[in-house]
């Protein structure tokens, strides 16, 4: 899956997994991370999510990565915000207040100094991701990223041959696969989403749960 498609999708506003209001799983499970105070977090693949301005309210810095710029400078509209714009490597940089967003392709985020990183967010990245990619992308987090930190990732599972995808399954194994030489894992909740009649836009599967996983590393 190149990157046409998904700026594609910006250009065409095909945007059903934007959210407008924070995600309830990191409202409820964030404080519980024990993410250093006043830290910065990075959000891959963040698209224009509010949840970024929900943790610069909890007193955060962010660091977001988007390919797209059409989501990028709709997130500072859509916040009220004018940002600061200059080059940075691969990526254009916008800035403004406790929020920053790299545009670019987020498999160059090795160009950045990512030594200040003290959380992840990842709702949409992973799930984002054909395996091969999410090969790559996990491989990429576990090897730059500093050696102290903590992830909340939110993932789907689904028989993956009743749906193409995105957004892909992401079943408990391959978490384990992806992340277990790196991090501790520990499964938070898993909720059966056709029995809350959520599909998250997934018709005809069988079966359907989306999971919060706390990963850590460090002290």
């Amino acid at each position: 899956m190149d990157s046409q498609f998904w700026l594609g999708k910006w250009r065409r506003n095909e945007i059903g997994f934007h959210l407008d209001q924070p995600n309830p799983y990191l409202q409820r499970y964030w404080r519980d991370m024990r993410v250093p105070a006043g830290g910065t977090v990075l959000v891959p693949l963040c698209g224009k999510s509010v949840d970024m301005a929900w943790l610069a309210e909890q007193g955060f810095a962010v660091v977001g990565i988007e390919l797209s710029r059409i989501a990028v400078e709709a997130f500072f509209q859509e916040q009220g915000l004018v940002p600061d714009q200059e080059a940075a490597g691969p990526f254009r940089r916008y800035r403004a207040g406790r929020i920053e967003i790299f545009c670019g392709d987020i498999f160059q985020l090795p160009a950045l100094a990512l030594d200040h990183i003290v959380g992840v967010y990842d709702r949409a990245a992973l799930i984002a991701l054909p395996p091969p990619q999410r090969q790559r992308y996990a491989a990429m987090l576990c090897e730059h990223l500093p050696p102290s930190l903590r992830m909340l990732l939110i993932a789907l599972e689904y028989p993956q041959a009743e749906h193409a995808g995105p957004p892909f399954s992401v079943p408990e194994r391959e978490i384990r696969r992806l992340y277990s030489n790196s991090f501790r894992i520990t499964l938070v909740q898993r909720v059966d989403l056709l029995a809350s009649s959520d599909s998250v836009g997934l018709q005809g599967v069988t079966s359907l749960h989306e999971c919060v996983w706390r990963l850590s590393r460090g002290a």
